[in-house]
């Protein structure tokens, strides 16, 4: 095994103590499957001819990619290519593959993303809430009563009494999604309206009082689809994976 897989200085790290030091800081396993899923991602690549993309794509994703990483200067772009020791060509050649690989990824889970999406949207839709925590149910009872007659605003009583850190911030919790929520306060919330009450809910020896601010209802694009999008595509991957015999092999 070659002992010069990374030199610092004059000093050689071997592929063997690269791996030592991967399994010491427990990323060995990440390691492992990052490669077995790109080898799964090359065989597929290789067996799809019909996978192509068309110039005019790859230079759009090209043009997107400049424009995200702020890269449009012709300077800037030239020194970010030699930071990451890529020719133009390489990088154009990266970015088709990218192509290539975001179609095999959609025909493999586009369905399966849909179905997911559709069975679990109300546990996707997101939610903007204000709280008030409070350690007695008489107080919680009491805050309800004061903010329904209208003597005294949310906000106000949140600062007041919430014995959480956003009590500073007016019980501003900012926005969270639904299925990250605890069931007892889910199921409350579902069917509610902007500005109503809800509580107070008992959890973990606290009473909570919950006001909606806004509502997100999920949609299947931006940042949730290609967080789906990537679920289960690494779902996919590991079931090409799931019948094969894997060793690792280090003298």
């Amino acid at each position: 095994m070659s002992e010069n897989f990374i030199t610092i200085d004059d000093q050689a790290i071997s592929l063997k103590k690269a791996i030592s030091y991967l399994n010491t800081t427990g990323d060995l396993p990440k390691f492992i499957q990052n490669i077995l899923h790109r080898h799964v991602i090359e065989q597929h690549l290789q067996e799809r001819s019909d996978l192509e993309v068309d110039s005019q794509q790859i230079e759009q994703a090209l043009v997107n990619f400049r424009i995200q990483n702020r890269l449009t200067e012709p300077g800037r772009f030239e020194q970010w290519l030699k930071s990451q020791n890529l020719t133009y060509e390489q990088f154009r050649d990266r970015a088709a593959e990218s192509l290539r690989i975001e179609q095999l990824k959609q025909e493999t889970i586009a369905a399966t993303v849909s179905t997911y999406f559709q069975e679990n949207k109300p546990d996707l839709d997101r939610v903007m809430l204000s709280r008030i925590v409070v350690l007695a149910r008489t107080l919680a009872d009491d805050i309800r009563a004061s903010i329904e007659a209208e003597t005294e605003t949310f906000e106000a009583l949140a600062k007041q009494h919430s014995v959480t850190n956003d009590s500073n911030a007016n019980g501003l919790m900012g926005t969270l999604q639904m299925g990250q929520l605890p069931p007892e306060i889910r199921e409350q919330l579902r069917g509610r309206e902007v500005g109503e009450l809800v509580g107070p809910i008992e959890t973990e020896g606290r009473y909570i009082l919950l006001k909606i601010e806004q509502w997100f209802p999920a949609a299947l694009e931006g940042q949730l689809k290609r967080q789906l999008d990537d679920r289960f595509f690494a779902q996919w991957l590991q079931e090409q994976l799931k019948d094969k015999k894997i060793k690792l092999n280090i003298e």
